[in-house]
C-alpha cells in the first residue's frame, strides 16, 4: 500500500477528531467559557503567569510534550504490524490523549494553574496525592534512563551527530541570554539557531567524534555507557541553571526542528511514493510479547501519555490567555504528537527497507526490533529526505540530531522535575537534607536513573532498553489513568457526562495491570531480581490507583444527577480554594 494514502487517511481522521470530538468536549463536557478570567491574567507577574498568544503557546506545549517517545514507541510496535500500531495511534490520540491533555489543562486553569499532583489531593484525597507523587518519581526515573540509552546508542552509531548536538548547547545559551537581556522576541534568534545547527551537521560529518578508545582505556565494555555517564553529568548541572539560560532556548530551536522533520517525512513520502513493505499484521515468533497488552504499553506517547498532564498543569496552564484556547492548545498538541507517531510508523514501515524480506531481518524478533527501533527510524527519515534531494550522509545525521535533540530536551526537563519530586517527597517524609539541598536532591535525581541505565542485561539490544521501555510505558499509562480519574471526578461534580474520561481510564487500567502481571512472572522466571521488584512496586501502585479512582468516582457519581451547573463565569468557583 502507498504510504502516502495512509498518511492522508490518518491526518483526515485527526482533523475530524479535532473538528467534532474536541468541540463536543469543549462545549458539553469541559464547558469552556470565553468570559472566564484565566490565571495568566488573574495572577499575571511577567515571569510564570503570562497571557500568551495561542499559536505561540501551542508551539511551547507541543515541543514540551513531543520528545523522542512518540518516535521510539511506534518504531518498536510496528513489530506486530503497521495496522494495529496505526489503529492504536489514531484511536488513542482522538479518544484518549486529546481528552487527557485537554482536560488536565482546563482542570488546572480552573484551580489557579496548580499542578496535577496538588489537584489530586484536592479532588480525590491525600492518599491519591501521595500515590501521584510516587508514580511520577518512577515515571521520571524510567524516562531519564531510557532516553539516556537512546541518546547513547545514537551517538555511538552516528559519531557525526556529536558536534551538532553538543554545539547546540552554546547556541541555545547565546539565544537565551540575547532574548532575556534584550527582552526581544525569540523567533528570529531561534531560526538563526536552527540554521547554525544545520551548518554544524556538515561540520560533524567532516569531523566525526568516536570515544571507543576512551571506553577501552577506562575498561568500559560498552561505549554507550560512557556517553550515558556524560549525559547525566551534563543534566545534573543543566537542571540547576535558570530555564531561560538553556532549556527554553533549546525548546525554541527544537520546535522548528520538529516541524521541519514532520515536513521532511510527509513530503518525502509523497514525492518518493514509498510503499509499506512492513506487513499489516506481522507473524511474530512464538516467544514474543503478546500484542495484547504490550502494544498499548509500547506506544504510550503518540497515543496517550501521563507525562503530558505534568506539562498541561505546569507551565501551559499559567500562560493560557483565554479558556477557549485550551481546545486548540491541549487537544491540538495531542493531535500533533499523534502525527509524529504516524511519521515514525511510516519511516520504519516504508522508508527503512526496500522489500519485506529486508524488513523482516530488521524485525526478526522483539529484542532486535526494540534494540534497532531508533536506528530504523533514523534511516527511514533519511530515505524520505533522499527523495527530496538531500544527500544521504547529511540526511542520516539530520535524522539522528532530531531524535537526540528531542530526547535530550526531555532529559533536561525530566531531571529538573525529578529534583522537584525528590524534594517534595523528602519534605513529606521529613528528610531535611534532600528536601532543602539542591545538590542532594539533584544527586538522587541523577543517580537513580543512571544506575538503572547502566544495569547490565544483554548488551545494546538487551533488556536495558526493550524491557525498560515497557516499564516506562506501564508507569506512563498509570499516571495517565490517575489523571483521567481526577478529571472524571471533577466533571461528575459539575454534573457533566464523564464517559469520555472513564472509557479510556478503564482500558488503560486493564492493559497496564495485565502487562505488569505478565512481566512480573517473566522477570521471576528469568531471575531478574532488580526488575522483578521494580515491576512489583509499580503493580502495587496500579492496584492502589484502581482502588482510589474507584472510590472517588463512586463518591462523586450521585453528583451527575440534577440540572447542569451554571456557566463557569457565574460560579462562585468553589474549585479555587487556598
Amino acid at each position: 500500500m502507498p504510504a502516502f494514502f495512509l498518511a492522508i487517511s490518518v491526518l483526515a481522521l485527526f482533523a475530524c477528531g479535532f473538528i467534532f470530538y474536541s468541540r463536543y468536549l469543549a462545549e458539553k463536557v469541559y464547558r469552556l467559557d470565553p468570559a472566564y478570567v484565566t490565571p495568566a491574567h488573574r495572577y499575571r507577574d511577567g515571569v510564570d503567569f503570562v497571557p500568551t498568544n495561542k499559536n505561540v503557546l501551542f508551539g511551547h506545549h507541543f515541543t514540551s510534550v513531543a520528545g523522542a517517545a512518540p518516535i521510539v514507541g511506534p518504531a518498536i510496535a510496528v513489530f506486530w504490524g503497521w495496522l494495529p500500531a496505526l489503529l492504536w495511534i489514531v484511536v488513542g490520540t482522538i479518544v484518549a490523549a486529546g481528552v487527557h491533555d485537554f482536560g488536565a489543562l482546563v482542570l488546572s486553569v480552573r484551580h489557579r494553574a496548580r499542578g496535577i499532583g496538588t489537584l489530586t489531593k484536592d479532588v480525590i484525597g491525600a492518599r491519591a496525592g501521595t500515590l501521584f507523587l510516587v508514580i511520577i518519581f518512577f515515571l521520571l526515573t524510567l524516562v531519564n534512563a531510557v532516553f539516556a540509552v537512546v541518546i547513547g546508542n545514537l551517538l555511538v552509531a552516528n559519531p557525526g551527530a556529536v558536534i551538532p548536538i553538543f554545539g547546540e548547547i552554546p547556541i541555545a545559551i547565546a539565544i537565551g541570554y540575547y532574548v532575556y537581556r534584550r527582552r526581544s522576541a525569540a523567533l528570529v534568534p531561534s531560526l538563526l539557531g536552527v540554521a547554525a545547527l544545520y551548518v554544524l551537521i556538515w561540520v560533524g560529518q567532516a569531523y566525526p567524534i568516536e570515544i571507543t578508545g576512551l571506553a577501552e582505556a577506562l575498561g568500559v565494555e560498552q561505549t554507550r555507557n560512557v556517553w550515558i555517564v556524560i549525559l547525566f553529568a551534563y543534566t545534573f548541572f543543566a537542571s540547576r541553571i535558570p530555564v531561560w539560560v538553556l532549556l527554553q532556548p533549546r525548546d525554541y530551536i527544537n520546535s522548528h526542528q520538529l516541524f521541519v522533520a514532520l515536513a521532511v517525512v510527509l513530503l518525502g513520502v509523497g514525492v518518493g511514493w514509498n510503499t509499506m513493505v512492513a506487513p499489516a499484521i506481522n507473524a511474530v515468533p512464538d516467544d514474543s510479547p503478546s500484542i495484547f497488552p504490550f502494544l498499548f504499553i509500547t506506544i504510550a506517547c503518540g497515543a496517550i501519555s501521563g507525562f503530558h498532564c505534568l506539562v498541561s498543569s505546569g507551565t501551559t496552564a499559567k500562560q493560557l490567555d483565554k479558556e477557549t484556547d485550551a481546545r486548540y492548545v491541549g487537544y491540538g498538541a495531542a493531535i500533533g504528537e499523534g502525527t509524529l507517531a504516524l511519521c515514525s510508523v511510516l519511516a520504519v514501515g516504508a522508508g527503512v527497507a526496500a522489500t519485506q524480506a529486508e524488513w523482516d531481518g530488521l524485525y526478526a524478533d522483539f529484542s532486535t526490533a526494540s534494540g534497532g527501533a531508533v536506528g530504523n527510524f533514523v534511516n527511514g527519515v533519511a530515505s524520505f529526505a533522499g527523495n527530496l534531494g538531500i544527500p544521504m550522509d547529511y540526511a542520516v545525521v539530520f535524522a539522528a540530531v532530531v531524535v537526540i535533540s528531542f530526547a535530550a530536551t526531555t532529559m533536561d526537563t525530566g531531571v529538573r522535575l525529578q529534583r522537584y519530586v525528590v524534594q517534595e517527597i523528602s519534605h513529606l517524609a521529613g528528610w531535611r537534607r534532600p528536601a532543602n539541598s539542591l545538590t542532594a536532591a539533584g544527586l538522587i535525581a541523577v543517580g537513580v536513573p543512571l544506575a538503572l541505565a547502566l544495569l547490565p542485561g544483554g548488551g545494546d539490544a538487551g533488556y536495558a532498553f526493550g524491557v525498560l521501555w515497557q516499564l516506562f510505558g506501564t508507569t506512563n499509562q498509570l499516571l495517565a489513568g490517575l489523571a483521567l480519574a481526577v478529571i472524571a471526578v471533577w466533571v461528575l461534580k459539575r454534573r457533566a457526562n464523564p464517559l469520555a474520561q472513564l472509557v479510556p481510564l478503564v482500558f488503560l487500567v486493564g492493559m497496564t495491570t495485565w502487562a505488569l502481571v505478565v512481566n512480573l512472572r517473566n522477570f521471576i522466571e528469568a531471575g531478574e531480581w532488580v526488575l522483578a521488584p521494580l515491576d512489583a512496586v509499580i503493580f502495587v501502585l496500579a492496584v492502589w490507583m484502581i482502588v482510589e479512582a474507584g472510590r472517588a468516582v463512586a463518591g462523586a457519581w450521585p453528583d451527575r444527577r440534577g440540572p447542569a451547573r451554571r456557566a463557569p463565569s457565574e460560579e462562585l468557583e468553589e474549585e479555587v480554594n487556598p
